[in-house]
């Protein structure tokens, strides 16, 4: 079966055969970090960043984790080919290992695990009509120590996640204890007001977004105006444009929050400018077949 080979702790196995020991952190207590990751023409965009955030969370949360405990781009590659795929999502899954007995934090094997999927299509109408999204009544602490990390303890976000799509929406964007916005339960947020990109900043906290990181590049090249700046719900709500980004969905046009259209309800013009940009971005750097 295609999609059905995966690689654990240093061995590509039938999806079947790989196995996480009970007491193994993650499992336990959620102990955890996660990258999910673009591949078209069987090449990983922008891998060196992926990994890099991984390392920093790490270090924050779990234990330093050399580069060489890591899959190789090599291995990330020979896991697409064996899975026949070309335009893929990759899942790299990286937990604590056992957390039982007295071993030091830093001597602690970890578990490691990728997998690899059929890149799923998004629905032409998504990029280019937009979407509606909703306000989750959630909130993030700027206290929690994990916010700013991509963890595999995402059932908050998840339940969020699952309030839009009860609503017939496809996000569900969070606010802070202090009523800032911060992000979606799986995207980085963007609004345009009078020329300028904003989002929030990284301190809010929100993810250090893969694709957050390259918008903002792309804009400056593009010698648009950016701000990493707190915004309120007036802002977002005032805002001539509103679009999410993450490596999946790349960038989609917000026209509405709740029952409040954006704008006119129509994709602005800097959303399709820097969509365009990212996508011509992946070819160049994934190659073109």
């Amino acid at each position: 079966m295609l999609n059905d080979i995966v690689w654990h702790n240093g061995e590509f196995l039938a999806r079947n055969e790989a196995a996480i020991a009970i007491d193994d952190g993650g499992w336990l207590h959620g102990a955890g970090l996660f990258e999910t990751m673009r591949a078209e023409n069987g090449r990983i965009f922008r891998l060196h960043s992926h990994l890099e955030r991984l390392c920093r969370s790490a270090q924050v949360l779990l234990r330093p984790i050399p580069h060489d405990e890591l899959p190789t781009r090599e291995i990330f590659e020979e896991l697409l080919a064996r899975n026949e795929l070309k335009a893929a999502r990759i899942r790299l899954t990286v937990s604590a290992g056992s957390m039982i007995g007295d071993s030091e934090k830093d001597e602690q094997p970890i578990t490691v695990y990728i997998t690899a999927s059929p890149m799923a299509s998004h629905a032409a109408h998504t990029h280019e009509n937009g979407v509606p999204v909703v306000i989750t009544q959630h909130r993030v602490s700027p206290t929690d120590p994990i916010a700013p990390h991509k963890t595999i303890a995402y059932l908050p976000r998840l339940i969020g996640l699952r309030e839009a799509h009860r609503a017939q929406c496809v996000e569900a964007l969070w606010f802070t204890t202090g009523s800032h916005l911060a992000e979606g339960s799986i995207s980085n947020v963007f609004i345009v007001k009078g020329g300028i990109l904003k989002t929030p900043p990284l301190a809010t906290p929100v993810l250090p977004g893969v694709t957050r990181a390259t918008v903002l590049e792309l804009a400056r090249q593009l010698e648009i105006d950016t701000q990493e700046f707190p915004l309120s719900i007036d802002d977002l709500l005032d805002a001539d444009e509103v679009f999410l980004t993450n490596i999946i969905m790349q960038i989609v046009p917000v026209i509405r929050v709740e029952k409040h259209d954006i704008a006119d309800g129509r994709v602005g013009v800097l959303t399709t400018k820097l969509r365009e940009a990212f996508r011509e971005l992946v070819r160049k750097e994934c190659g073109n077949e």
